[in-house]
């Protein structure tokens, strides 16, 4: 098994390099030596801290296969191939050092610069759904921020994040930085994260997941960005271009088994176009259930007595679900397409597995209302398919998420096959959007009284 191959090459490593690629025993340890590692870091120059992080990109970029071979394995969620284009897109995509520029204002009463300074030492929790993903794009943008972090990987996931954090800090030792950048815990526990998150050296939070996470660190006392969950909504109306819709609702929804929070977690299409895009929608490989009893059988399978979600669906593939309610069919089914009316729990319930729920409305407006509705004010993500510009102007008013895309799959919100930069920490709860470098700083006022204006 390559979790169990990797586990032991991680063990003797640190055993024989005294930690030097990032992994601790205990939290305190981890916090400490991320403290001393950015007091060195401050020292290098910009230009020095751009070599680290190109040295970062080169050396993920080689372990691309690996990190998302172990993801699947150790999680078993998502699909080797769509992990292969997250982790890309996460070190290619991902702002450095580019995205700190200053700012100046120059009058009669001198100049004032206006520069992006380092937090010291930011805690980060990341998610079960992106374990290298997530560490990859944090530790470039933290790092090129002047900020060294300490990782709390999901415990599910703890074995590909630490991979990863071994391979990103043994890389910037190698062009010359500091060591231990980048830190976590062998066994990482909620108790370890709750020490991370009450440190006094810990002067940021950064939690990719859920929204218990998400409001655990919202409630320390520290400053936080929350990147917390979604429910996107995908409206068609009457005007799209049905068969490429139909193509993009399923490729968006059925990226990684659903696993990202930005995938169509449901469509609201205008009655009159409904029964084009079902049609188009299984020449894509989708699988129309539309059996009262098959229907029946997969509510039971995903929500169980006490109507809380099956965490061992979670990332599943869309036959593999089929399979458990007794349906045979092909491997090429990416997913599972149901009819339901708004209320139910497929629609208001993100579930993060390829099951996706249809329902119908008289019109555009019903739709956008609907749409603004199961969304439930996350301000994450939503989609629209439509040529009418009004439509897409009312939608992107009326629903305010931090990602709204028009026409396209939901993953170019995050720069595949969209333009733009990447992430995978969305920050939608506490308004930063999709952070970069330039939102792991502080912004410092430096002013020149009488002085430098030469107006």
């Amino acid at each position: 098994m390559i979790v169990k191959k990797i586990l032991t090459e991680i063990t003797l490593k640190n055993e024989a390099t005294d930690s030097a690629y990032g992994i601790f025993d205990h939290m305190e340890e981890a916090i400490e030596a991320a403290w001393i590692a950015q007091k060195e870091l401050v020292k290098y120059s910009l230009e020095c801290r751009g070599k680290f992080i190109a040295a970062m990109r080169a050396a993920a970029r080689k372990n691309i296969e690996l990190f998302s071979k172990m993801a699947v394995e150790e999680t078993g969620m998502g699909r080797y191939e769509h992990k292969v284009m997250k982790n890309t897109v996460a070190i290619e995509k991902t702002p450095g050092i580019e995205d700190l520029k200053p700012d100046a204002v120059s009058g009669d009463h001198g100049l004032t610069v206006f520069e992006l300074s380092p937090y010291g030492v930011i805690g980060a929790i990341t998610p079960t759904t992106n374990p290298t993903e997530t560490v990859i794009c944090n530790a470039i943008g933290m790092i090129a921020a002047g900020n060294a972090v300490v990782f709390a990987p999901h415990p599910r996931a703890k074995n590909t994040s630490r991979k990863a954090i071994e391979i990103l800090n043994q890389a910037i030792i190698e062009a010359g930085g500091p060591a231990n950048l980048i830190t976590a815990i062998k066994e990482p526990t909620i108790e370890s994260a709750n020490i991370m998150m009450q440190h006094k050296k810990i002067k940021m939070l950064v939690a990719t997941g859920g929204p218990d996470v998400v409001r655990t660190v919202l409630s320390s006392g520290k400053k936080a960005i929350g990147a917390g969950a979604g429910n996107p909504p995908a409206v068609v109306d009457e005007t799209a271009d049905i068969e490429k819709a139909a193509k993009d609702i399923i490729d968006g929804c059925s990226f990684d088994n659903n696993l990202p929070c930005v995938a169509e977690k449901e469509v609201i299409v205008v009655d009159s176009v409904a029964d084009y895009l079902i049609f188009n929608m299984q020449k894509h490989n989708a699988y129309l259930l539309s059996d009262e009893n098959l229907i029946k059988k997969l509510e039971k399978l995903v929500f169980n007595d006490k109507g809380h979600l099956n965490r061992d669906l979670v990332g599943k593939d869309a036959d593999y679900i089929l399979r458990k309610i007794g349906v045979d069919c092909d491997p090429s089914i990416r997913a599972i397409i149901v009819e339901t009316d708004k209320n139910h729990d497929f629609v208001q319930e993100e579930l993060m597995m390829p099951i996706l729920p249809i329902v119908r409305v008289k019109d555009v407006n019903e739709a956008i209302e609907l749409a603004v509705e199961v969304e439930h004010g996350y301000r994450h993500t939503a989609i629209i398919h439509s040529k009418n510009i009004d439509n897409l102007s009312k939608m992107a008013k009326e629903i305010q998420t931090t990602i709204f895309v028009k026409n396209g799959p939901s993953y170019a919100g995050i720069g595949v096959g969209g333009e733009g930069y990447s992430t995978f920490t969305i920050a939608g709860p506490t308004g930063e959007g999709l952070t970069t470098a330039k939102s792991f700083t502080r912004s410092r006022r430096c002013v020149l009284v009488d002085g430098f204006s030469i107006r």
